[in-house]
């Protein structure tokens, strides 16, 4: 759980009230959490593909570990920019997360695919479920951030489906 800065030094007034920072940054730890989660997943298949689609995959893992890479920080930083704490140990990723973690046995390239659309399904599912508080609170940088967040794992999701397609 994201945990209010506590510095008398400083106080927030960004327009949004206490309660709904502390509830917009619990939602946006665990979109931190889900990403940081797929990004993990995504490149432990990047370094472990194996079959005839393997150069496709191992192409396509490492662009879609790089944006989720690159996605964290921004995440993180809206969580501060709130006044709170960003989660950044795999304990508390762990206990935030809805995307379950890598299968210990790297599955079969089809299967890794699968997962990860489930994963970005997930991510999704994570980010909209933040918009209500957002909208309350009238956070529209975070609203932004939802909105960019939904594209990517939207897309990616769908592009993942296609290759499933006979």
């Amino acid at each position: 759980m994201a945990k209010a800065s506590k510095s008398s030094a400083t106080h927030i007034n960004i327009g949004i009230g206490e309660k709904d920072r502390a509830a917009i940054a619990q939602g946006l730890s665990r979109l931190l959490a889900d990403t940081y989660t797929l990004y993990l997943t995504t490149h432990n298949f990047h370094w472990n593909v194996t079959g005839p689609m393997f150069n496709t995959l191992h192409t396509m893992f490492m662009a879609q570990y790089t944006e989720l890479w690159n996605a964290v920080d921004p995440i993180a930083e809206r969580i501060r920019s709130l006044g709170h704490v960003a989660p950044g140990s795999y304990a508390e990723f762990g206990q935030l997360a809805s995307v379950p973690d890598a299968p210990s046995v790297p599955p079969k390239a089809l299967e890794m695919v699968r997962i990860l659309v489930k994963g970005h399904e997930a991510v999704a599912r994570t980010a909209r479920g933040l918009f209500p508080a957002a909208d309350k609170a009238s956070d529209e940088p975070t609203a932004d951030l939802l909105t960019q967040r939904l594209t990517v794992h939207e897309q990616t999701a769908w592009m993942l489906r296609s290759l499933l397609e006979e």
